[in-house]
């Protein structure tokens, strides 16, 4: 059962969000070896997760802002080809703050589209659970001019601002990516096509 941000806090349900699956492979041995590397003489879960953040952030090409090939989904890929969409970097988030015992999920905003096929597509960040502040979102798809996403709790500072009247930030935290999400990243052959095919949802 997927939870929204404001939820009391039910200890069994937060578990599920420590889980592993065949695209949030975290029990791959490069994630687990970078993920230990991450919480290596850390003293809390801020800042271990603020680490696994900023190297994904920074380190993991965004697959449009670079024009980079192939189009990665499963976390472990996205390790081994440095670059993703928001989809595959937030998956890839998720892993290694799993690895390291530290809840996460996933959430979507509805956006305005550049691309003049859609007008709208789904944008994917990632909630952490950290016991000093709850729930708490970032956003690792990578900083540019004009995206400027920190990791700073209790405050968020997100790489898109959401224009209320037009756009959404849904409240619910998924356990799992949107299956329309993987079938756009499975389906789409490289970036440029899954640029031209961006997922989206009303609700």
């Amino acid at each position: 059962m997927n939870i929204t941000a404001n939820s009391k806090v039910n200890h069994f349900m937060i578990e599920q969000y420590l889980g592993s699956s065949s695209i949030i492979d975290w029990h791959h041995p490069s994630i687990k070896d970078l993920a230990s590397r991450f919480s290596n003489g850390c003293a809390s879960q801020a800042e271990i997760a603020k680490n696994c953040f900023e190297w994904v952030r920074n380190e993991i090409k965004h697959s449009y802002d670079y024009k980079l090939n192939p189009v990665t989904c499963k976390a472990s890929d996205v390790l081994v080809h440095k670059t993703g969409y928001c989809y595959a970097k937030s998956r890839l988030l998720a892993a290694l703050l799993r690895a390291n015992n530290i809840p996460s999920g996933f959430c979507y905003q509805r956006l305005r589209s550049d691309n003049r096929i859609s007008p709208f597509c789904l944008h994917r960040l990632n909630a952490i659970y950290l016991q000093e502040f709850g729930w708490y979102r970032v956003d690792a798809r990578g900083n540019k001019p004009g995206i400027d996403a920190q990791f700073c709790p209790p405050s968020e500072k997100l790489a898109f601002q959401v224009d209320e009247k037009v756009e959404v930030t849904f409240p619910k935290i998924w356990i799992d990516p949107l299956e329309i999400v993987i079938d756009t990243l499975t389906k789409n052959r490289t970036y440029l096509d899954v640029y031209n095919n961006l997922p989206d949802m009303v609700s």
